[in-house]
């Protein structure tokens, strides 16, 4: 098997695939470094595979580096990979309808009459004034109750408290004493 022909695939183990591909150019090309034959082996890996490793590698990436990426974006994306689910054969294009060009249109008369009776019910719905202002007064009397209420039960848990400590304190100094 020669080096050009073994292209990467998401099939193949990325180990033995670099590994293979690295013993291959060292004995076609002994001379030749190891970064430069690393960047030839990455040329082997085709179009959306190739950008994911270029992206994931720094500047001095060994065989290592591009093994393990190769494995990393095998894992976790879709890329390289073919979806078996694909339809085979194209989809026959629906004709483009404008699907307002079917309905047919209303008057104008008609769509005045219809936005009349939706204010006239709108206008029965609506409370007088009168009434609105004495649910205003009644929301405010209950949330000035509830602060009332809620002022008393913290002074009198204060003074409960302040009680306690002076009968703790009348104690003390009784045994004190």
């Amino acid at each position: 098997m020669s080096f050009e022909n073994d292209k990467y695939s998401v099939e193949k183990d990325p180990y033995e695939w670099c590994l293979r591909q690295s013993k291959i150019l060292k004995a076609i090309t002994p001379q030749m470094n190891l970064q430069m034959r690393n960047h030839k082996i990455l040329t082997q890996i085709p179009g959306e595979l190739k950008h994911a490793v270029k992206c994931r590698c720094n500047q001095n990436f060994t065989l290592d580096h591009i093994a393990n990426i190769l494995q990393d974006v095998r894992k976790r994306t879709n890329i390289g990979k073919h979806n078996p689910y694909k339809s085979s054969g194209f989809k026959e294009k629906q004709p483009f309808r404008l699907q307002f060009k079917d309905k047919p249109r209303e008057r104008v008369e008609e769509v005045a009459k219809k936005v009349i009776i939706v204010t006239t019910v709108a206008q029965q719905t609506t409370m007088p004034k009168t009434v609105q202002r004495q649910r205003k007064k009644s929301m405010i009397l209950r949330k000035a109750q509830r602060r009332n209420s809620q002022q008393r039960i913290v002074t009198q848990t204060l003074l409960e408290m302040s009680s306690e400590n002076n009968l703790m304190k009348r104690k003390t100094q009784e045994k004190d004493s």
